[in-house]
């Protein structure tokens, strides 16, 4: 790029009112984390997207930085002045450092907004506002000239709204159609309606769902109904076009629906033929006596008669009767086209990979029909279910909701009606940020506590600074994460297409709540919800290596063997470390609040005050003191001291981080063998007694101020005896100088409980930061990475395990039982894992099992929200967080006494994996299953765990529907068995760990991949499975109504080869993807054995 040097030597020494910005910066180049040159300061102007940049105000410009093609980032912390510019070229980043924290702000914001994007966004904005002004002035014009009724009649024109119940659907209708002519009189038609929408105000035919196929009968009777949820646009005046379609060609699977525009019939090369259409407004079904319509089918030129279609009114909570021997009658008649579930591959059909999936999850359907047994409710709809009260703080966590109706017959030939509903949350992002803001805060305390570690010797002070440097680009790295998802807008959720962006690697992929509503006419209404989301794993980082399982054990192995560099402690010293460290950080500020409360209570000569205050005090100190009882601080506190520059033993000795551990250190060529002649008076001796001394005085302390308060109130007792009645005016006096004499007492002791604690602090922060310096110089830069991917995976799996939470309470508010077994027992959480053990999916499984095992160190709290804003509080470290669910006041008004004062609610994760596509074939022919093995075996014994808390603790009158022949017991011992036998592809084991959750009211997780292909089926078969043990399906209508929740056609307007999770546009691919093209396997004749010997296997496992 050319540019005139005189020009913008001009242009830099134009007046200061002719710049954007001006001011002083220093100012270096920066590559990586290194500066080039110490930072110079600057005269630095900006002007357009030009920088300039001068020795002082009058000189001329040195260089001018053209702002395009990069970024600011801006650092959060509070006492950082300083932003970078990084730049897309590749060339060193510009590092400019400000006076001030609101002039370094300032900047931040003038050089984001200086690049053409910036003035281009300007631009649009102003535009817009321009346009809008025209349009009222326009607007407030012609009403000047027109009478009042035609003014009136430019308003918006007002519609009829329909009166439904709150967060229910606006509108749902069945449709079935009778008598349709074929066009030769011997076939059977294969029929579909298409439903499309009129707005009044628009005029605009708008495509919106599609029923299922119904294959062989001219008198289809549809299973598949249509529901409008309740923020569609949706009025009286509203008109719906019902067109009915006859699939020709069945070996395409497929009708095309969103191909041709409205206004055009569909080509025969489609596979389709246009049989007819009819029209009628909302609300004449609405205001129908018996809400129903019976319309007429025509042509397209409205002449020639096709058939007729029933439309019927459907309302949750009304049975519908009649035409049962119909539909019975018909049933082996009356086929059904089976196409792609809700969350499906992107091929227009459905692939060898679902029919594979298919063959497998439908094992387990015949043993559901032998033992039929009774799942627990997971709600039996109370009054107030669906009420005005719970709904703010339930639509803070769900939105966008996709709802899809069904009606199914029953055993005793009635009507049962299903609303499912797939909805989205706002947890996906809102946690993963929170729990980042929690990650840098933790990681900025404990950067800044190894700088206070004080003087170190050489060696131990250049380790400390690596260890520093290194957390500081860490550091940066979730800062730069956090600062994207804060920009991020959009959907609420990550699509598959984007888990392998690094902006969005710490959310959860496809996180979705899908709730199934049955309306049994003998039952109570129930609802079953299943949370599906993709595996939380690390899918940026990849899995070459493998995942975290395997990353951790051998990281732990080779952190044994690191020589004389550093000490080793084990993980779970450096977790006690961490845990005495927030303890610190949490009881100093309590017990200081507490003492001055003692002192004002003294100075008050308040008895009962002063009473409750040291109460207070007691109980906080003596958890502080028992908080370093630990031979950690001791060993951590001898191994500071010799990192010590001159440091001196009394008793020679290597420092110990525990009994087991000391035979490894006696091999290690330990700094603490070297001693210094020289003597420096801080470290002229370390006596390893002092630490006893040092940690005694708080208690001593404590018992000193114990004491003596015990001293005043005796002393306050006696006096009051002997006093009498005596004269008041001089009790008053008496009780003003005692009161004064409290305060002086008590005072010098309580600055001397403060002054030992305070030394304990210095002292027990240093070791245990010391601790943590060991931890992490053993393993860099391993260390650090670890800990982000285990961070990672670990914000995935709690956004998934929030929303399941809130979603259970929320359902479960009157149900007094379970929120008994919350408080008492914890609340079970059950992932069923449908990965396989071979390839990246083995990285992604047992990522998977370390994210939902660290699940256990989170405990909720639920509380009473103060504002609307209904999202969770998250707090903690990364060894103990604690969730806050706000409720609102009603609804918190309903919770146990123990929930409402803030006991901690514990979880028990578990996590059950059952491979089933083909790479699972591979695995269990040519590869190994042990690590699925495993991990069932050991969440197993986590379930049992559990179960025996559960029978110890709780009545055995807690469980709805127990039943003596199939209890609780039974089933642990059936999936037992099936751990045990090492079947393949034994599918047996998740529909037991799946029921076992849901009569322990377990919350329940489907994970895959994606949450796409093998979720969705998993889901489709449980919830047919429930309706057909639970709520009486008819036997011959399974396969149907599994099919029709499957079928992906019932959405709506979608392309076959529209994948509508990932927005992405595919082109019908044949299926055998194995077949590689043979010429250029031909090249090698090993190639060619290879290629022939994966095919072959392939084969095998599609049609095994």
């Amino acid at each position: 790029m050319r540019f005139n040097a005189k020009d913008l030597a001009l242009l830099a020494k134009r007046p200061s009112g002719c710049f954007d910005k001006e001011g002083k910066l220093k100012i270096c180049r920066v590559v990586g984390d290194e500066k080039l040159i110490e930072p110079r300061e600057r005269w630095c102007r900006l002007k357009g997207n030009l920088l300039f940049l001068m020795k002082n105000k009058s000189s001329e410009a040195s260089e001018v930085v053209i702002l395009e093609r990069c970024w600011v980032v801006e650092f959060r912390s509070k006492t950082d002045v300083s932003i970078i510019l990084k730049f897309q070229s590749g060339e060193p980043d510009l590092y400019l450092e400000a006076a001030s924290k609101p002039d370094c702000e300032a900047w931040a914001v003038a050089l984001g907004e200086a690049n053409s994007e910036g003035l281009r966004n300007k631009i649009q904005q102003l535009q817009r506002l321009i346009m809008e002004i025209k349009e009222e002035r326009a607007a407030d014009e012609a009403r000047q000239f027109l009478p009042s009724s035609q003014v009136d009649s430019l308003r918006e024109p007002q519609f009829t709204s329909i009166q439904r119940i709150a967060n229910e659907p606006k509108l749902e209708f069945s449709l079935a159609c009778k008598g349709l002519v074929a066009a030769t009189r011997d076939r059977k038609l294969n029929t579909f309606i298409q439903v499309s929408v009129v707005h009044p105000a628009e005029h605009i035919l708008t495509r919106y769902s599609s029923t299922e196929i119904v294959e062989g009968t001219r008198d289809p009777l549809f299973l598949t109904g249509v529901t409008f949820p309740p923020e569609y646009p949706i009025y009286e005046e509203t008109k719906i076009k019902l067109t009915v379609y006859d699939v020709k060609d069945k070996s395409q699977g497929t009708v095309r629906t969103s191909v041709l525009p409205d206004h055009k019939e569909p080509r025969a090369d489609v596979g389709r033929s246009f049989l007819g259409y009819t029209t009628f407004t909302v609300g004449d079904l609405v205001k129908s006596k018996e809400q129903q319509l019976t319309l007429t089918l025509r042509t397209s030129d409205g002449g020639k008669t096709v058939g007729t279609i029933e439309v019927n009114l459907v309302k949750m909570g009304e049975f519908e009767d009649g035409e049962m021997g119909h539909i019975t009658t018909d049933a082996q008649d009356q086929k059904f086209l089976c196409f792609l579930p809700l969350k499906s591959c992107s091929c227009g059909f459905l692939s060898a990979t679902c029919a594979h999936n298919t063959e497998n999850l439908e094992r387990m359907t015949d043993r559901r029909a032998k033992e039929e047994c009774a799942l627990v409710h997971e709600c039996t709809a109370p009054e107030g279910l669906s009420g005005k009260d719970n709904l703010p703080s339930l639509n803070a966590v769900l939105k966008n909701p996709i709802c899809k109706l069904y009606r199914f017959p029953t055993s005793d030939n009635k009507w049962m009606r299903i609303r499912e509903q797939m909805a989205e949350t706002t947890l996906s992002f809102h946690v993963p940020k929170e729990l980042i803001n929690l990650h840098i805060k933790e990681d900025m305390r404990r950067n800044q506590e190894l700088k206070d570690l004080g003087e170190l010797a050489p060696h131990w002070d250049n380790m400390r600074k690596s260890v520093i440097a290194h957390c500081d680009q860490m550091l940066s790295m979730y800062q730069d994460t956090l600062a994207e998802l804060g920009k991020h807008t959009g959907s609420s959720f990550k699509s598959s297409c984007s888990k392998g962006e690094k902006t969005l690697e710490f959310i959860p992929i496809n996180l979705h709540l899908q709730r199934m509503h049955v309306h049994s006419p003998r039952l109570k209404d129930a609802l079953y919800d299943v949370i599906t989301v993709g595996a939380p794993a690390a899918h940026f980082q990849g899995f070459k290596n493998g995942g975290l399982r395997k990353l951790l054990s051998k990281f732990e192995a080779e952190r044994r063997n690191t020589g004389y560099q550093c000490i080793y402690y084990s993980p779970e010293n450096t977790a006690k470390a961490k845990e005495v460290l927030s303890n610190i950080n949490h009881l100093q500020p309590l017990i200081s609040s507490h003492a001055d409360l003692l002192l004002n209570s003294a100075s008050q000569h308040s008895p009962d005050s002063l009473k409750n205050s040291l109460k207070m005090l007691s109980e906080k100190t003596e958890l502080f003191v028992h908080a370093f009882k630990d031979q950690l601080v001791r060993s951590a506190l001898l191994a500071l001291y010799t990192a010590r520059p001159g440091c001196v033993l009394k008793k020679p000795a290597v420092p110990r981080n525990s009994a087991e551990e000391g035979d490894d250190l006696k091999h290690q060529d330990h700094p603490s063998q070297i001693k210094r002649q020289d003597s420096i008076p801080h470290h002229s001796e370390y006596d390893e007694e002092e630490w006893d001394r040092v940690w005694a005085n708080v208690g001593k302390s404590l018992n000193c101020v114990i004491a003596m308060v015990d001293r005043l109130l005796e002393k306050d007792n006696s006096s009051k005896i002997k006093e009498g009645e005596s004269d008041p005016s001089a009790a008053d006096c008496k009780v003003l100088h005692a009161g004064g004499d409290w305060y002086e007492q008590l005072y010098p002791l309580v600055i001397t409980l403060k002054d030992c604690m305070g030394e304990v602090v210095t002292r027990a922060k240093q070791s245990m930061a010391f601790v943590l310096l060991q931890e992490l110089a053993c393993g860099l830069p391993q260390c650090l990475m670890l800990t982000l991917r285990r961070d990672i995976v670990f914000s995935q799996a709690l956004a998934g395990l929030v929303c399941g939470f809130i979603i259970k309470l929320h359902t479960s508010l009157h149900d007094q039982g379970f929120l008994q077994q919350l408080h008492t027992v914890g609340l079970l959480v059950q992932y069923e894992g449908l990965l396989s053990t071979y390839s990246e999916e083995a990285g992604m499984l047992e990522d998977m099992a370390v994210g939902i095992s660290d699940l256990q160190k989170v405990m909720f709290k639920v509380i009473e929200a103060k504002s609307e804003d209904f999202l969770p509080i998250i707090t903690g470290r990364r060894e103990h967080y604690v969730i806050e669910v706000q409720l609102p006041a009603k609804m918190f008004e309903l919770l146990p006494q123990e929930i409402k004062e803030g006991k901690l609610l514990r979880m028990y994760p578990v996590l059950f994996n059952v491979g089933i596509n083909e790479q699972q074939t591979l695995a269990e022919r040519f590869g190994d299953t042990t690590l699925q093995e495993n991990i069932n075996q050991e969440n197993l014994e986590l379930l049992k765990e559990y179960y025996n808390l559960f029978t110890e603790k709780m009545p055995p009158d807690c469980l709805p529907h127990f039943q003596e022949q199939n209890d609780l017991k039974g089933l642990l011992e059936n999936l037992h068995q099936n751990i045990q036998a090492k079947r393949r592809k034994n599918v047996e084991i998740m529909w037991l760990a799946a029921t076992i959750c849901r009569k322990l009211n377990g919350v329940r997780f489907t994970c895959c991949k994606s949450a796409k292909d093998r979720t969705s089926m998993s889901v489709t078969l449980e919830q047919c499975s429930i309706l057909r043990d639970e709520h009486q399906l008819h036997k011959d209508f399974f396969i149907r109504a599994l099919d029709c929740m499957r079928s992906r056609q019932t959405q709506g307007a979608l392309n076959e080869s529209d994948d509508p999770e990932t927005g992405c546009l595919t082109d019908n691919k044949p299926t055998s993807r194995h077949f590689y093209p043979v010429a250029l396997l031909l090249v090698s004749s090993h190639l060619l054995v290879v290629w022939l010997i994966l095919s072959l296997a392939l084969l095998l496992a599609k049609y095994q």
